[in-house]
């Protein structure tokens, strides 16, 4: 959201300091792990759309601009048994919602059967009872190489970006806000704040609308009797949480067989601070994940690599983007809840047009402080 928001607005000619305590791109938050999901049918809900279809337009623009590869369109499948459905990300059933916003938006989609999936899709396993959504437009982003992008052209367009420097604290002053940070103080008519983690530290009035938890990210070995892992024939993917198995995710192997399949779930139970983060990936954190993921996708035990990131989430797991409630010079844009990154482009944007408009593209009337309940 800060790379966005920066380059946003140095391309409207404004005068932007970046602030980071570590060097972005950066493995300390909740945007690295070389791939996130993209999709436009959104079992989140419809709100979400429009950053959705704007993030992959400005994508394709950055690419154009900078000769990266930062979107790739792989199509993503959204699956699950038909009975037994759990709640994901705050949705009763994210399945039939994925479906219901791709028919109202006339998003071009499919709803499939276990046995076309089966014939289609053999990286998977079915057991015969399951039901899919198949979006063609679904893909992945490569967030550390959207971020440098963003940061690359941001700098050539004026911004200067202050990096392994700390935010301690800002006070609103007169009609603009001061900054401390570690080298010194930062004067400025307005400031968006995008800590991720790091908010309620900053902005101590929402500790109670967020938690922050810890997720693990693998990469497993192939099964390497089925040859279509790679990103022109396997889609990235999310099993939807049923009687059957929790939810998790997961990607083709964009980097070849030798890079592993990367696959993943989620855990909301066990919070951690930002600054404490245990980072050993045990290997029964491995076993839990094969056991898992492997009754349905094909991969081997063989733990190729792992990561870990953090969710900044709220109560209900939907974003939070407003004014601070008592300083209207300051915008807030965190929890992203964990499906953040598919967004960020389009919310740097409306963000650079609310600071110089006053007005954004995007509602963001959905995503108001008074809007999440407390954790």
């Amino acid at each position: 959201m800060g790379a966005a928001t920066t380059y946003q607005l140095a391309r409207r000619g404004v005068n932007v300091i970046g602030i980071d305590r570590f060097t972005p791109p950066h493995d300390q938050g909740s945007s690295h792990g070389d791939t996130r999901i993209t999709r436009l049918a959104l079992g989140e809900g419809a709100q979400y759309l429009p950053f959705a279809r704007r993030s992959h337009e400005i994508w394709r623009e950055l690419e154009a601009a900078t000769g990266r590869t930062l979107f790739r369109q792989t199509g993503g499948l959204v699956f699950s048994s038909l009975e037994g459905r759990s709640p994901a990300h705050g949705n009763t059933d994210f399945l039939q919602t994925t479906i219901g916003v791709a028919r109202r938006h006339h998003i071009p989609h499919e709803v499939l059967d276990a046995s076309t999936m089966a014939r289609r899709f053999p990286q998977f396993r079915f057991a015969g009872d399951e039901t899919g959504c198949f979006e063609p437009s679904a893909g992945l982003v490569h967030p550390e190489a959207c971020i440098a992008a963003q940061l690359e052209l941001a700098r050539e367009m004026g911004a200067r970006l202050i990096t392994q420097t700390q935010v301690r604290r800002w006070q609103a002053d007169g009609s603009g806000v001061v900054i401390e940070t570690d080298s010194g103080r930062v004067r400025a008519d307005r400031l968006v704040i995008t800590a991720g983690a790091w908010l309620p530290d900053l902005v101590p009035e929402l500790r109670p609308l967020t938690r922050i938890c810890r997720q693990v990210l693998y990469w497993f070995d192939l099964d390497h009797s089925t040859q279509a892992f790679e990103s022109e024939d396997m889609p990235v993917f999310i099993r939807v949480p049923d009687s059957r198995a929790d939810m998790f995710y997961g990607f083709p192997a964009v980097n070849g067989k030798q890079g592993g399949l990367k696959i993943a779930t989620e855990q909301f139970s066990t919070t951690c601070e930002p600054d404490h983060v245990n980072r050993t990936v045990t290997p029964a954190e491995a076993q839990a994940m094969h056991e898992l993921a492997s009754p349905h996708v094909r991969i081997l035990p063989r733990l190729l690599r792992s990561a870990v990131c953090k969710y900044t989430i709220t109560s209900d797991f939907h974003f939070l983007i407003d004014r601070h409630p008592e300083s209207p010079n300051i915008w807030l844009a965190s929890a992203c809840s964990g499906h953040g990154f598919k967004h960020s482009a389009a919310i740097g944007e409306a963000l650079a047009q609310q600071v110089t408009q006053g007005r954004s593209d995007c509602d963001l009337c959905a995503f108001t402080i008074q809007a999440r309940p407390l954790c």
